[in-house]
């Protein structure tokens, strides 16, 4: 299975646990996809549930938020039902993967987290001019 069939059938499949962790990425942003795939494979993706919002139902983005909005940043919904985007998902996201904890953590608040949510901004803007290209 590819990355990219591995990518639409993990997102359309049911919620695991009905309080998992659940990363709400953009399938047709080629980077986007990629660096999803890579933590699709880490031990610990198995725990989190991957949706594609350009191919799935809007009843599975849930409360909060809009098919708009999941595109344009990514987003995690925590188990205790928070939604959180940008560098913020990345470190939430990055906390349930053993192999990414530490990273997680160093960036996960404060300062850090800032400069992150700089960087990720710097992204977006990028990503828009390929998509104008």
């Amino acid at each position: 299975m590819d990355s990219s069939t591995a990518l639409s059938h993990q997102a359309s499949q049911p919620s695991q646990v009905a309080c998992a962790p659940t990363v709400y990425f953009d399938g047709a942003c080629p980077v986007c996809s990629r660096e999803i795939a890579v933590y699709q494979r880490e031990p610990g993706g198995q725990n989190i549930r991957w949706v594609d919002v350009t191919r799935c139902d809007t009843a599975e983005l849930g409360a909060g938020l809009t098919r708009d909005a999941a595109l344009a940043r990514l987003h995690l919904r925590l188990a205790d039902g928070e939604l959180v985007s940008g560098a913020a998902a990345f470190t939430g996201m990055w906390k349930q993967l053993p192999r990414w904890r530490w990273l997680g953590s160093l960036f996960g608040g404060g300062w850090r987290l800032s400069m992150l949510e700089a960087a990720y901004r710097f992204f977006l803007w990028v990503r828009r001019a390929w998509r104008k290209a």
